[in-house]
């Protein structure tokens, strides 16, 4: 089964690109495009602004004490420094078992995968997770088992979905009615 979803879900990463670059004409040449059109393909861009940033304004004026995101430096010593807390914790306080659940490198390797989203979103993926991972987990184990990785399924497949609808009802065309 896991198979057959990354040969879908392959199939629709690259033809994707591939339809949104035949079906909408002069996309690739902003030129042509229409003055107000959200169309745009950064092909070299991104290479061209990553040599811009990091040859001709270089790392001191964005990161070090000339930048802007120089505080940003310090997120490296609270990731040290996190994992640390938690050991001391669960050494701590033996008795409290779900301090040996925390892993701090998942928790903030998650935030960087987290797309930019309001509020609401990530009280739901928390929800979820929660009831999912920790909830059903413990009290209904055969029922996790069973039904996670469809509930997982599930919930990916409802986002691509109602992300497509979006796409096709709000985007695609400029003829919106209401």
């Amino acid at each position: 089964m896991k198979v057959l979803g990354a040969l879908v879900s392959g199939a629709v990463y690259t033809g994707t690109p591939w339809w949104l670059m035949g079906s909408i004409t002069n996309l690739c040449d902003q030129t042509l495009l229409p003055p107000d059109s959200k169309w745009t393909c950064p092909m070299d861009n991104t290479f061209f602004n990553a040599s811009v940033i990091w040859g001709l304004v270089g790392p001191r004026r964005i990161f070090g004490d000339l930048g802007e995101y120089a505080v940003v430096n310090w997120f490296f010593l609270v990731g040290a420094i996190l994992p640390i807390i938690v050991w001391l914790l669960q050494k701590a306080f033996p008795r409290q078992r779900w301090i040996s659940l925390i892993n701090m490198p998942v928790l903030l390797g998650l935030t960087s995968m987290m797309p930019p989203a309001t509020v609401v979103n990530f009280t739901r993926w928390i929800i979820m997770g929660f009831l999912s991972g920790f909830v059903i987990y413990r009290y209904r184990p055969k029922l996790w088992e069973h039904c996670n990785y469809v509930l997982s399924g599930g919930l990916d497949a409802g986002t691509t979905f109602i992300t497509i609808l979006i796409f096709f009802s709000l985007q695609y065309s400029n003829n919106i009615f209401f």
